[in-house]
């Protein structure tokens, strides 16, 4: 794999098909100290905290041709310390304490990665579409992203009304994709 930012990628010796039927490359060259995919998800998922990838990740692992840097998760409202407590032993630490966070509706976990962590029970858009975390969990669609381990992501309808939010160019682009993939997914 020519860029690691463009699948989340594993260490390993051999390759492993992805959901999109892509086969790549799993990496086992990382120096010690350095944080990557499989880091996070296995971070995320031991977590116990209920978390969904938003963002451009999530859009990587449904097959879309898409470059990020950072994370981006919609965290359940009770959850941000599970989730602290997971990523604390990768030297991940959070810019707010708990009740700071939820007060924010948000909250940064960073060392070298930038994970933004939304924590708001629920969202509008600038149409006045409201989508609570609830709803999202459960209509979240599951990922298998190495053994035993999976990642938490919105159904695809709910994935374009929380790229709505922003509505940046980008997010524009984003719901496009999500709309094809949409049409071609079967009922």
């Amino acid at each position: 794999m020519a860029n690691f930012a463009t699948a989340m990628v594993f260490r390993a010796e051999n390759t492993t098909p992805f959901r999109c039927g892509q086969r790549v490359t799993l990496r086992k060259d990382m120096l010690p100290g350095e944080f990557s995919d499989e880091d996070f998800v296995r971070a995320l998922a031991g977590s116990g905290a209920r978390a969904l990838l938003i963002g451009r990740k999530a859009l990587v692992l449904l097959g879309a041709p898409v470059l990020t840097a950072d994370y981006d998760l919609w965290l359940h409202f009770d959850d941000i310390e599970k989730l602290n407590a997971a990523f604390a032993p990768l030297d991940h630490e959070p810019n707010r304490s708990p009740e700071e966070a939820r007060r924010a509706g948000r909250y940064v976990l960073e060392n070298g990665e930038h994970i933004d962590v939304m924590v708001a029970r629920a969202k509008t858009d600038a149409a006045g579409r409201t989508l609570d975390f609830d709803s999202a969990w459960q209509r979240r669609q599951t990922i298998p992203v190495a053994p035993g381990v999976a990642v938490h992501l919105p159904s695809v309808d709910d994935l374009i009304t929380t790229k709505r939010w922003a509505s940046r160019p980008r997010d524009l682009i984003d719901i496009q994709y999500l709309e094809q993939l949409r049409r071609r997914s079967p009922p």
